[in-house]
């Protein structure tokens, strides 16, 4: 039977047995779907590359410990931007425990909110950087050990903001993640794998403990932030965010075997904006 798990349900027992790593997971949805998966008895490896995520892992592992959920939490600090930060966390997590089950990749997050002609090139390659390469490397870092086993899953977190304002090089680099997703599945279904993603649009959250970036520099910049707020708010149509709990959902269930005839799928999450 489905129990309450902050406003949402979890599913006891749903991840029993599975090595699930989640990564941007000190904050935001990265946080929630780890809590969510170690509520529902999976062990959970936080990765992110603020030490916070320490913390947080053990706050997890406190609470499942004291629910008897058999759920557990560990993490692991490293940038996801490079190959060898990528690497080095799947090593971690394969010298842990043996395999990962499940890759959940959340870095990402648009660093400026600016129409296209005022960014620099220098802005632009960070941006790339910042929301594509962490997925392009786990994906590539973590995909022998799956093959090896013959099974895994990968959940891919990507954006509406596909179609949207003043993003377009976060637009890009979330574009090349819906690439890697559907390219990937394609060519590792017959091998047990399956690649799938959802499309968040705007999600509420609390202030984030490390910020992306500089922040807006003046009123104009703030300008073009209210531009985007009202540009995602008015294309959803339920014409409002959506809450960490209602992005973590579907993710973790994409993640689970009840998605096991899902593939190369990139669902919306996004109040009917399809992206």
């Amino acid at each position: 039977m489905a129990a309450p798990y902050a406003g949402q349900f979890i599913t006891p027992g749903r991840f029993a047995g599975k090595v699930a790593v989640v990564t941007g997971a000190g904050q935001g949805i990265g946080r929630k779907v780890a809590e969510r998966i170690a509520a529902e008895g999976g062990t959970v490896v936080l990765v992110d590359r603020a030490e916070l995520v320490h913390e947080v892992a053990a706050g997890i592992s406190e609470r499942e410990e004291s629910t008897g959920s058999g759920g557990s939490a560990t993490a692991v600090t490293a940038d996801l931007e490079s190959f060898d930060g990528a690497q080095s966390a799947v090593d971690v997590v394969l010298a842990t425990h043996g395999r990962v089950d499940v890759l959940v990749n959340n870095v990402g997050g648009a660093i400026w909110m600016r129409p296209f002609e005022t960014f620099s090139a220098e802005q632009i390659q960070r941006e790339v950087t910042r929301s594509l390469f962490p997925t392009l490397w786990m994906c590539r870092a973590v995909l022998p050990s799956m093959l090896e086993a013959g099974q895994g899953t990968m959940v891919n977190v990507s954006s509406n903001a596909t179609r949207g304002i003043n993003r377009v090089p976060y637009s890009a680099a979330k574009g090349g993640v819906n690439g890697i997703t559907q390219a990937l599945a394609m060519e590792t279904a017959a091998r047990g794998i399956r690649v799938v993603a959802t499309a968040p649009g705007g999600t509420q959250a609390p202030p984030r403990t490390v910020q992306r970036g500089p922040g807006p520099d003046g009123e104009r910049e703030e300008r073009w932030v209210r531009d985007v707020v009202d540009q995602v708010t008015e294309s959803s149509f339920m014409k409002r965010y959506g809450t960490l709990d209602e992005q973590a959902a579907p993710i973790v269930f994409l993640a689970s075997d009840e998605a096991s005839y899902a593939t190369g799928s990139i669902l919306p999450v996004a109040g009917g904006d399809l992206g």
